[in-house]
């Protein structure tokens, strides 16, 4: 089943999004500095992960809750990620 991105109703709820609004957000810490970019949205059973390349090479994932995501900016193409300490570096090389 294939559904055009397009065509795709807004979720109405400023907190929910559609994986292609995501996907190619630039990523960045609470102070503003790049972290990476958002690569995919990943669905799992206990909830969203979203998927990074991180800047500093290498990939990492967060859980896509306010807690670690507080801020997505549609417009700006960007989101803010506040990942406890360690998390990312679990992901670099």
């Amino acid at each position: 089943l294939l559904v055009d991105s397009a065509d795709l109703p807004e979720t109405g709820d400023p907190d929910e999004f559609h994986d292609h609004q995501l996907v190619g957000l630039r990523a960045l810490d609470t102070a503003g500095d790049e972290l990476g970019e958002v690569t995919e949205v990943v669905h799992t059973p206990a909830g969203e992960l979203l998927g990074l390349r991180l800047a500093a090479g290498g990939e990492a994932l967060v859980p896509f809750v306010t807690e670690m995501v507080p801020d997505v900016d549609l417009a700006a193409g960007t989101c803010t990620i506040d990942p406890p300490e360690g998390l990312l570096d679990l992901g670099t090389p």
